[in-house]
């Protein structure tokens, strides 16, 4: 990959991790990448092991953690906040890249695990993770 086409990703990437809230689809990450859409999912796959999609749902999810864990808002609320429309969405995704509900994470009662968070995040967003390292925990 070539380094101007790296530098385009990179917009993009900073367009997700800005702009998360906001409604982002793939034809809109692409023209900040100045990229063709299906181009740019497949360059973007390559260069960061996850598709765009994948870590604008993160980026939500990252975030809407932070805001449970303050506790001023309600997940109604928090849900809103970090751009899903869907109150099932949002907590259907939440336990899958999580483990645990959206309302059990705010009142601290997520389930014991013996997989590391920084193992848990990487398998949530699809990345491979060698043999060897899952088996090192």
């Amino acid at each position: 990959m070539r380094i101007d086409e790296l530098a385009h990703l990179r917009r993009a990437r900073d367009l997700i991790d800005r702009d998360y809230a906001q409604p982002l689809d793939v034809p809109a990450m692409a023209r900040a990448a100045l990229m063709a859409p299906s181009h740019f999912s497949r360059s973007y796959r390559e260069a960061f092991g996850e598709t765009p999609w994948q870590h604008l749902q993160m980026r939500r999810i990252e975030r809407a953690q932070a805001l449970l864990r303050d506790g001023e808002l309600t997940v109604t609320e928090v849900c809103l906040a970090v751009g899903f429309t869907s109150l099932g969405s949002f907590s259907a995704r939440f336990r899958e890249l999580t483990g645990t509900t959206p309302s059990a994470y705010r009142a601290g009662t997520e389930p014991a695990t013996d997989v590391p968070p920084c193992m848990a995040r990487a398998l949530g967003r699809g990345v491979r993770v060698p043999p060897s390292r899952a088996a090192a925990g």
